[in-house]
């Protein structure tokens, strides 16, 4: 499936062509361009081979390894996984063809008991953290909930934007297991992935920073982003998850393995509680209002 990293980096770094690609279609011929002349996995640079990467794994944290190598993630070849730059789409079309068809989706929080009695009834603790966004669960370990008390988390996440759990025993594995359950894990085509996992996406900055990338605002939400080292304003930064999609996220499940001591912060709004909070008169002027996202090639509702 995957070219070697020799090869590769021959595709990439080649300012010619060869003849069997001069001859090639002319939609062949612009993505053999396309390839030479830019980096198209996200977080990549000359610097990057397709498959897994070997430094990658003596770069590891020791509580990252420990995770990876409890959880049966087999780091011989290497960590993370990079995608194929030949796998990757070129053209507009493409890119939408991936994922553009509906997919069969159970609604999970539609099954939860409204008070939540199996889930919250078994956290030694529960905190709401503010008004309208935030609450943590103590006590719960994610691998070890019933399908009941996933039900009901997947209600408390629709109601309170963000749920965090501490000190979680929680491989890759179970963590995909889990997405699984929720809904239809998302496999991105451009970026780095656990070894072995496709759909496990592998934020981590200091190995886009070893690899040669520059960071900056538009691929802030790919890394931990630190906006004072890389000189950026962390309003640039907001966003939600994949609203260009046909069918959008509805949840995005987020591992730390390991966190600097201080910064690296990520924050959470709430759209629901921000719209409470306008007039009438507002509310009314946005009501059924549509916007077009520049990422999706017709209208939806925001």
């Amino acid at each position: 499936m995957s070219f070697t990293s020799t090869t590769t980096e021959t595709i990439r770094t080649s300012n010619t062509l060869s003849s069997n690609q001069k001859n090639a279609p002319i939609d062949q011929q612009i993505a053999n361009i396309i390839r030479t002349e830019h980096s198209l996995n996200i977080g990549s640079s000359i610097h990057f081979h397709d498959g897994a990467d070997k430094e990658g794994v003596l770069m590891l944290p020791e509580s990252s390894r420990k995770r990876l190598e409890d959880g049966g993630i087999d780091l011989s070849a290497g960590y993370p996984e990079i995608p194929d730059v030949l796998e990757i789409p070129i053209f507009v079309d493409e890119a939408h063809a991936i994922r553009a068809e509906d997919v069969p989706y159970i609604e999970r929080g539609k099954n939860a008991d409204p008070e939540k009695k199996a889930l919250l009834g078994a956290a030694k603790e529960v905190i709401h953290l503010t008004k309208n966004v935030g609450t943590e669960i103590v006590g719960l370990q994610l691998a070890d909930l019933t399908d009941q008390q996933k039900d009901e988390l997947a209600l408390l996440v629709a109601e309170r934007v963000v749920v965090f759990f501490r000190d979680q025993k929680l491989p890759p594995t179970k963590q995909h297991e889990l997405g699984s359950y929720l809904g239809n894990v998302e496999v991105h085509p451009q970026t780095p992935h656990v070894t072995g996992l496709p759909g496990a996406t592998v934020i981590w900055n200091d190995f886009k920073l070893k690899k040669g990338m520059v960071l900056n605002y538009a691929n802030a939400n790919l890394s931990n982003w630190d906006p004072i080292r890389n000189k950026s304003i962390g309003n640039q930064t907001w966003h939600t998850d994949l609203v260009h999609e046909h069918q959008p996220a509805g949840y995005t499940h987020l591992h730390l393995d390991a966190i600097p001591k201080s910064g690296g912060d990520t924050l959470w709004a709430s759209g629901y509680g921000a719209y409470d909070k306008l007039s009438d008169e507002f509310k009314r002027f946005l009501d059924g209002k549509k916007a077009v996202d520049p990422k999706k090639l017709k209208e939806f509702i925001h």
